[in-house]
């Protein structure tokens, strides 16, 4: 039996006025997701647990069968994972992004503006880093000492403190669900730990304001980095494999270093595939062309696409449609093609599912319970449905909590094996 799963990140999505009252989802042109619902299964899972906030962390964990409350320590010791970092137990990470907040003596003055620093590039973000390193070195001595920062993909970079502090009651927030918002209300609170981060936030306000690429970056139009905010804090997981746990050897394909990071906990292989990004930029067929190889390979290949995600969090729906319609085109259509050819008769079952919600309206993430479908090897069901979010809404396969939706698609269903 093969297994593929497919995770058009935060697609999933409310309503829009300007799409006719449709969802993302149902305005976009895909006739390959639309023939799986068809014969398959569609339902709900509740990916996001009570207690924990609706991040692609916590979501993408679940929907890969692992329970946030027994392995979720954070956002960014999954990330470090996934850049080859080996922090010590006692070890505190950090990501590190590089944002847009807006400018003094404007009607934007004091609010975050972008999560991505207008999606700046690698090569821009490293310099920046590199020399906010050094400032930091300088103007705060005394606490930098054990700390060390090493980036990541355009944006996002990981921030290590072996210093022996802990951060245990320190709470921060994301700055992607701050869009538009009074940052300085949003900075990290809880005990003396959380001045450093404040500390270290406010410096790096004062380097970046005058740094070359920020000056070349607003000469051309693009959003600079005007700051560096820490967030999703964590020491490093104890997470048993995928292969212990299930028995199966799996692969992620994805351009984001978090669901890398995942993939290396649990055991998987990570296939690079040049062409990708994070954003409706990417080269979707290389993708899915990877994929169809790696199902040879692999029993089980989950591909991973950021893009409809990172289009609402700008609240760009014209985007996000043209991304799920790509997805469909250059990657469902053939991945599914290249099973029903290729594994007919031995058996495939393939998932499609977002992690979470991401409002087009809101530019944020939202906990309700996310649309899939299962389809291929006896899977079966008596009702058929479109593949949207109130037809999943309205089916009786409602998984909570949501890890539980893995076994269900690999097992659900299947002969008993024999003992």
């Amino acid at each position: 039996m093969k297994y593929v799963i497919i995770i058009p990140d935060g697609a999933a999505d409310l309503p829009l006025e300007p799409l006719g009252d449709l969802t993302p989802f149902e305005a976009a042109s895909m006739p390959h997701l639309a023939r799986l619902a068809a014969y398959g299964r569609v339902g709900a899972a509740h990916t996001t647990p009570e207690g924990f906030e609706a991040g692609s962390d916590v979501c993408s964990m679940s929907l890969l069968g692992y329970s946030p409350k027994r392995y979720h320590t954070g956002r960014a010791p999954l990330e470090a994972a996934a850049l080859g970092l080996q922090p010590g137990p006692g070890d505190w990470i950090f990501r590190l992004n590089l944002v847009t907040t807006g400018d003094d003596g404007t009607d934007q003055a004091g609010l975050m503006l972008d999560h991505s620093a207008g999606a700046i590039t690698n090569s821009e973000a490293r310099a920046l880093v590199a020399g906010l390193v050094e400032h930091w070195q300088v103007e705060c001595p005394d606490i930098v000492g054990g700390m060390s920062v090493t980036p990541g993909v355009s944006y996002r970079n990981i921030l290590i403190d072996a210093s022996g502090r802990a951060y245990g009651k320190v709470q921060t927030t994301p700055p992607h669900a701050i869009p538009g918002e009074a940052w300085n209300r949003h900075l990290p609170s809880g005990g003396p730990e959380a001045n450093v981060l404040r500390r270290l936030m406010a410096s790096s306000v004062e380097y970046l304001r005058g740094h070359e690429v920020n000056l070349a970056r607003r000469e051309q139009g693009l959003r600079p980095a005007t700051m560096a905010w820490l967030w999703g804090q964590g020491t490093k997981p104890d997470v048993p494999t995928f292969r212990e746990r299930f028995g199966l050897r799996g692969a992620m394909i994805t351009s984001v270093d978090l669901l890398a990071g995942i993939a290396a906990y649990i055991g998987w292989d990570r296939l690079d595939v040049p062409g990708l990004t994070s954003y409706h930029d990417t080269d979707y067929a290389a993708q899915g062309r990877e994929t169809i190889r790696a199902i040879n390979a692999y029993d089980l290949v989950c591909c991973h696409v950021e893009a409809p995600d990172e289009a609402s969090h700008q609240g760009d729906w014209r985007t996000k449609v043209a991304s799920l319609e790509s997805i469909d085109r250059e990657i469902i259509g053939p991945v599914i093609a290249h099973l029903e050819e290729s594994y007919g008769e031995s058996g495939w079952r393939v998932l499609i599912m977002p992690d979470h919600y991401t409002l087009c309206s809101t530019r944020k993430h939202d906990a309700t319970p996310v649309p899939f479908v299962i389809a291929g090897t006896l899977v079966h069901s008596a009702v058929q449905r479109p593949f949207s979010e109130e037809a999943a809404d309205e089916s009786d396969l409602q998984i909570e909590p949501g890890h539980d939706l893995m076994e269900y698609f690999l097992r659900g269903g299947l002969p008993v094996a024999k003992r």
